[in-house]
């Protein structure tokens, strides 16, 4: 079943009844960690084990999921080297009434610091299943920035500085 989900703001990243953060540094800089997550959104699926396919379209992105979980989504922000966040729009998971990821990147002296924020709202079930799966949730999101480290080096974009 396709659901349509509540058209939320940016500052819902900061307001949700539920925010899952979850940090990493790694030593890619900025630019291509960037690049990875906004611009090369088809390769998703190379270091994120979770998307099954990922793909740009007007003014968003659709991603598949493992298990069949599907989200289109619109880009709320997309500020080079920095931010880049998106709404979930549509998706055929049960549970949520809104949800919101954004990707914090800060430079470090070693590379730079990516911060994963996903915020959502729901029903009660819906939030305590997100609250029991977050060990889950940070194991994903160290293998997905460790995988995207170790992909940006092999390319030689970990040291592009």
């Amino acid at each position: 079943m396709v659901r349509r989900l509540r058209p939320v703001e940016l500052d819902f990243v900061e307001t949700a009844p539920l925010r899952l953060v979850f940090a990493a540094e790694v030593s890619a800089p900025a630019d291509a960690v960037y690049r990875a997550l906004a611009v090369e959104t088809d390769a998703w699926p190379q270091w994120f084990t979770a998307v099954t396919r990922a793909r740009a379209t007007e003014g968003g992105r659709e991603v598949r999921l493992r298990g069949g979980t599907r989200f289109e989504e619109t880009v709320m922000a997309a500020e080079p080297d920095a931010r880049y966040a998106y709404r979930v729009d549509v998706t055929n998971a049960p549970g949520p009434h809104a949800l919101l990821e954004e990707w914090r990147l800060t430079p470090t002296a070693t590379g730079t610091r990516v911060q994963w924020t996903f915020a959502a709202a729901g029903g009660a079930p819906f939030r305590l299943a997100l609250r029991l799966g977050r060990p889950g949730f940070g194991r994903a999101f160290r293998d997905a920035v460790g995988a995207l480290d170790r992909r940006l080096a092999v390319s030689g974009r970990a040291t592009d500085r």
